[in-house]
C-alpha cells in the first residue's frame, strides 16, 4: 500500500499557532489541490486529536466530481471520536473506519462507523496492522464497486493519504512507512510555540533520518507545493 503524507505548514514547519488555530494556513489554490489529492487516494487518514480539533469532513469537494469518496480513517486508541463530528454524523453515507486498540464501541457502530481493533504499539494502534485493516476494507469496497460495474470510479487503489496530525506523521515516518510527501508551504512564520508538522521523533544520528528526493516544485499563488519520494 502506498502511503502519502500531506503537510500544510508555515515556512518554519508549523501546522497551527500555539493556541491551535490552523484555518487557513495555506490559500485557496493549495486547498483545491488537496481535494485533487484526496480524489487520487482510496483512503484519507487522521489521528483522533486532529478529528476533534478540526472536525474535518475528509471528502473530495470539487465542482463536477463524480468519483467515489475516499474511505475516512481515524486512529483512535480509546474511541474518543465525538458523536457530533462530521466523521460520525455522515458515517451512514460515507465510509468511515475507526482503528482502535479496544473493543468496538456501540456508540460508534450504531452510527454506521466501522470499528476495527488492532494490536497496540507504544499505546498507539499498530501501524502495520492499521494498514492491513485499511487494505481489507478497500478490497471489500473495490469488490462491491466492480460487482456494480462502476470500477472506473475507484482511484488510487491501495493508497492512503495522511492528513494529520503531527504525532501521526512522526509515527509513520519513524516506522519507515511514508512513501511520498506532498508539502504545501505558506509564506508565514508561526514561531517556536506553533504546533509542529512532525511530532516527537528523537534521532541520535543523521544517518537514521528518513530521506526523500524532491521530484517537483510548483507555486500555487503565494504558496509553494513541494513533492517528495522516499529514497
Amino acid at each position: 500500500m502506498k502511503v502519502t503524507l500531506k503537510l500544510a505548514t508555515s515556512l518554519d514547519g508549523r501546522i497551527a499557532t500555539a493556541s491551535g488555530e490552523s484555518r487557513w494556513i495555506t490559500g485557496p489554490a493549495a486547498r483545491e489541490q488537496v481535494h485533487r489529492l484526496r480524489a487520487m487516494h482510496q483512503s484519507v487518514l487522521v489521528g483522533v486529536s486532529t478529528a476533534i480539533a478540526d472536525d474535518p469532513q475528509l471528502t473530495v469537494r470539487m465542482p463536477g466530481y463524480v468519483g467515489l469518496q475516499p474511505l475516512r480513517v481515524v486512529l483512535d486508541s480509546r474511541q474518543r471520536l465525538p458523536s457530533d463530528t462530521h466523521l460520525v454524523r455522515e458515517a451512514e453515507r460515507l465510509p468511515t473506519l475507526v482503528v482502535t486498540t479496544s473493543n468496538p464501541n456501540k456508540r460508534l457502530t450504531d452510527a454506521g462507523v466501522t470499528v476495527v481493533k488492532v494490536a497496540a504499539t507504544e499505546g498507539w494502534p499498530d501501524l502495520h496492522e492499521t494498514l492491513g485493516a485499511i487494505a481489507g476494507f478497500q478490497g471489500d469496497r473495490l469488490a462491491a464497486v466492480v460487482q456494480g460495474d462502476d470500477a472506473s470510479k475507484i482511484a488510487g487503489a491501495g493508497s492512503v493519504l495522511i492528513e494529520g496530525g503531527g504525532q501521526v506523521a512522526a509515527s509513520f515516518l519513524k516506522a519507515g512507512l511514508v512513501d511520498a510527501i506532498e508539502w504545501f508551504r505558506a509564506p508565514i512564520v508561526l514561531g517556536d510555540e506553533g504546533r509542529p508538522a512532525v511530532g516527537d521523533f528523537p534521532l541520535n544520528r543523521l544517518a537514521d533520518a528518513p530521506r526523500f528526493r524532491r521530484v517537483a516544485v510548483q507555486a500555487l499563488d503565494d504558496d509553494l507545493w513541494e513533492r517528495y519520494e522516499r529514497l
